[in-house]
C-alpha cells in the first residue's frame, strides 16, 4: 500500500464522521540517548500523544525531567532481562518462575516509575517482548497493575477482571531482517488490515533501533491530519485507583 491510499482510507472515514484512532508506544526507554531526544521533539513538535515505555532499572533520572506534557510512561518490565529457558522464546518471565518472584518484580518496576514519573505514569505493563504468562495476568491489579499492552489484536478488551488491554499492530522494525525499517508498504498495509478493530490502531516504534527509513517513515505519520491520536489514558480509559 502507498501513502496515498493510505491517506484517502483515513480521509474517507473521517468525512464519514468516524476518525481512525491511532495510539503511540514506543518501547525500551531507558538511558537518555540522543534518539530519546529525537522522538520526544517529534511528539511535542507534532502534538502527537506519546506513550513510553520505559525499563525501570535501566531509567536515568534525566529521562523523566525531559517529559513534555503529551508524554505518559508505561511499564515496560523491570529490568528486560532475558529469563527465557532452552527453547521458549524471549521473555522476563518464564514458564520456571514462581508467581510471587515475578510479581515482587513487577511491583517493585512500578513503584520506581510511580515515584519517578509521578502524574505521567499510568500503570499499564507493556512486557518486553510483548509476553507475559496468561496465569499472571489475573494477578496484576491486586499489585496495582490496571492494563497490560502487548501485539497483534486483543484477544478481549478486559482479558482478567480489573485489566484493560490495548494492544499494538504495527511494528515499524524488522527484527528478524537485519533491524531496518519494515517498509512503508509493509506498515501501511498491516495498518489498514488493523483498522476495522475495535481497538485504537497502536504504532510500536523502538526510538534506539531506528534507520534513517524508520525516522522518515515516522515524521511522515506523525503529519497525518485526518486521524485521532490518542494518550494512553485515552486509549485505555483508564482510572487510577487511590493509593494509600
Amino acid at each position: 500500500m502507498k501513502w496515498r491510499e493510505f491517506e484517502d482510507e483515513c480521509a474517507r472515514r473521517r468525512d464519514a464522521g468516524a476518525p481512525a484512532r491511532f495510539w503511540w508506544r514506543d518501547d525500551d526507554a531507558g538511558p537518555v540517548l540522543p534518539e530519546l531526544k529525537k522522538l520526544l521533539r517529534l511528539s511535542r513538535s507534532g502534538s502527537v500523544p506519546l506513550s513510553l515505555a520505559v525499563v525501570p532499572e535501566a531509567a536515568e533520572p534525566e529521562l523523566f525531567r525531559l517529559l513534555h506534557d503529551g508524554v505518559m510512561v508505561l511499564q515496560h518490565g523491570t529490568d528486560h532481562r532475558n529469563r527465557a529457558a532452552p527453547g521458549e522464546k524471549k521473555t522476563e518471565y518464564p514458564a520456571s518462575e514462581p508467581d510471587e518472584a515475578a510479581l515482587a518484580r513487577i511491583a517493585d518496576g512500578l513503584g520506581r516509575l510511580r515515584t519517578f514519573a509521578g502524574k505521567r505514569f499510568l500503570p499499564v505493563l507493556a512486557p518486553p517482548w510483548n509476553r507475559v504468562r496468561h496465569d499472571l495476568l489475573k494477578k496484576l491489579p491486586a499489585i496495582g497493575i490496571g492494563g497490560l499492552s502487548g501485539y497483534g489484536p486483543r484477544s478481549a478488551a478486559q482479558p482478567e477482571p480489573g485489566l484493560r488491554q490495548v494492544n499494538t499492530h504495527v511494528d515499524i522494525v524488522a527484527w528478524q531482517a537485519g533491524r531496518r525499517f519494515v517498509g512503508e508498504d509493509e506498515a501501511l498495509a498491516l495498518a489498514a488490515r488493523n483498522l476495522p478493530n475495535e481497538e485504537p490502531l497502536g504504532w510500536l516504534t523502538h526510538h534506539a533501533a531506528h534507520d534513517a527509513a524508520a525516522w522518515e517513515f515516522l515524521e511522515r505519520l506523525l503529519g497525518l491530519k485526518s486521524v485521532l491520536w490518542l494518550s494512553a489514558a485515552e486509549a485505555f480509559s483508564y482510572t487510577p485507583a487511590a493509593h494509600g
